[in-house]
């Protein structure tokens, strides 16, 4: 497996969700030089968030070739293709399987592509456990200056190697800066699938939302959905706003809109959310932002994430006109909105490092996660268990896939499986859920 620092590299990206596939590809591309003909291959985790096609092509980041696999052949595939650099860009448990699972897979060979793995956006939980799940790759991508200082602390606080940690940016920024107000003036609500969780938090948002556009008719209000019913994201959306908003009086000026991220920005004029990544690009591009405190502050809305960013507002606030004005050393540790220049060249460090490591003679050296059978033998084999793993990274007899590809029955099988899964999580659990409570 010839690994080279040519100017036409091989980039593989494995990821779960669409969110995911979206940094993962756009991270891939940021850590190769410009001047270089890059060669993208996609590998779609199959699971409950495996992106339709609908949302690839509104993610908008094509690959020279896109195929949906299991862990083993994933794992399978990369003993047998060459390539110079694979992110990772999967949920914390799925990346910690993968290394082991490809440290087993080049087991012997020094000849390997360097590995990335990072998060997609704003790291407000469970941050040691995600940490050291994603511990073992020879990149792990923090987002901001902030990000970066935290993530050493986390790895040397446990004594792992923190020589991985390198600082870059969200690589989905960008876009033209915002250069005042549109006619008419838009107001855009970036929802979330999970935050907040329940429908009678998630209600109050949307009535609040068409109370702002009863109030301000010379205003354009939209609802930025993430996806269609019975469509999954990196999180799950039991109570989708767009079911919700159904059967309602809705205003002339209230619409519900899907469509990339990036171009319903460039109509904004003031984003409001409760903790969505959505107002780290808004903040980039100078756009007003605000993020709600109506539910409160709290670390389980992610909006917590935001104190001291100047950008903490409520709907009553918003209705009688407050217009936020963001923390500029809050905003710079972030990595945003640091000029043109400035994020161009944020990606600078983890392509010098990645250059580093293929261009070393003796090659690269094994991949050592920091939990083994050793440090976390009460953990660790369950995280591999679900991805068909053994404790040693050895696929689990009966594992799918293992031998064969799946035939015509078996994916009509998995579809429909599929499908029962996301029914189940938006339809039938709500309900169960509520006759609990009763």
């Amino acid at each position: 497996m010839p690994v080279s620092a040519t100017k036409s590299p091989r980039v593989a990206v494995l990821a779960d969700s669409d969110t995911r596939w979206k940094w993962g590809a756009l991270t891939a591309k940021r850590l190769i030089p410009a001047d270089s003909d890059i060669r993208l291959d996609g590998y779609l985790l199959r699971g409950r968030a495996t992106p339709t096609a609908r949302q690839l092509k509104e993610v908008g980041v094509p690959a020279d070739s896109l195929r949906e696999v299991t862990a083993v052949e994933f794992l399978r595939a990369m003993g047998e293709e060459s390539y110079d650099i694979l992110v990772l860009s999967l949920v914390g448990g799925g990346v910690q399987a993968m290394l082991h699972g490809l440290r087993r897979v080049w087991d012997g060979s020094a000849e390997r592509p360097v590995v990335v793995t990072g998060y997609v956006g704003v790291v407000y939980e469970k941050l040691a456990d995600g940490l050291l799940l994603r511990h073992g790759a020879d990149l792990v991508l923090a987002n901001s200056r902030q990000d970066a200082e935290r993530f050493r602390a986390v790895y040397e606080g446990v004594g792992a190697d923190a020589s991985a940690v390198t600082e870059v940016a969200l690589p989905f920024l960008g876009g033209a800066p915002y250069e005042g107000e549109h006619e008419p003036y838009t107001v855009v609500f970036a929802a979330q699938p999970s935050v907040p969780e329940s429908r009678k938090d998630r209600t109050y948002l949307l009535n609040r939302l068409i109370q702002h556009a009863r109030k301000h008719p010379e205003r354009e209000v939209l609802l930025k959905l993430r996806s269609k019913p019975g469509e999954h994201t990196t999180h799950i959306e039991e109570l989708p706003y767009q079911k919700l908003a159904q059967g309602s009086d809705l205003p002339a000026n209230f619409k519900l809109v899907y469509g990339h991220m990036g171009e319903v920005l460039d109509r904004t004029d003031l984003l409001v959310t409760v903790s969505s990544t959505a107002a780290l690009e808004a903040l980039h591009r100078r756009i007003p932002t605000v993020v709600l405190t109506d539910l409160g502050i709290r670390e389980m809305l992610g909006n917590h994430h935001f104190v001291g960013s100047g950008c903490l507002a409520s709907w009553d606030q918003l209705d009688a006109g407050h217009r936020p004005v963001p923390d500029e050393e809050w905003v710079s540790r972030q990595g945003v909105a640091a000029g043109g220049e400035s994020y161009a060249t944020a990606f600078d460090a983890g392509r010098e490092r990645i250059a580093e490591l293929l261009a070393r003679p003796e090659g690269l050296v094994p991949l050592t996660p920091y939990y083994t059978t050793e440090t976390a033998p009460g953990y660790l084999p369950g995280i591999l268990a679900r991805h068909h793993l053994g404790p040693d990274g050895t696929p689990l007899p009966g594992a799918p896939a293992a031998d064969k590809a799946p035939g015509p029955v078996r994916q009509i099988v998995r579809r429909a499986a599929r499908g029962a899964y996301r029914h189940g999580v938006q339809r039938v659990a709500p309900v169960i859920r509520r006759m609990g409570e009763l």
